[in-house]
């Protein structure tokens, strides 16, 4: 599992039928702190996650294995919104005021 911030999302009207009705969300993998610091990639949303969201987000076989992408051609999903980080006894990211 990794961490990462929804910076927009994917619209996509032709795509595989196991994908329909779902959203597609673009996310960009984050340091501990929850500041973006990786590439921008497409992932299938199974938590109802917006943008500015930091979320936690699984890879490979294991994306393909929630209930909303069972089988289906998926290589990132978010499982998660994040409410807060705390490194080692620091909380580094906090979710609302």
């Amino acid at each position: 599992m990794k961490i990462a911030l929804v910076v927009g999302s994917a619209v996509a009207t032709i795509k595989d039928d196991k994908l329909h009705g779902r959203k597609l969300l673009l996310v960009r993998k984050t340091d501990d702190s929850g500041n973006p610091s990786g590439s921008t990639r497409v992932a299938v949303d199974t938590v109802g996650a917006g943008k500015g969201d930091v979320v936690i987000t699984v890879e490979g076989s294991a994306a393909r294995r929630t209930f909303d992408t069972l089988d289906a051609p998926v290589d990132l999903a978010i499982v998660g919104i994040v409410d807060s980080l705390e490194v080692e006894g620091t909380v580094t990211f906090r979710k609302g005021p």
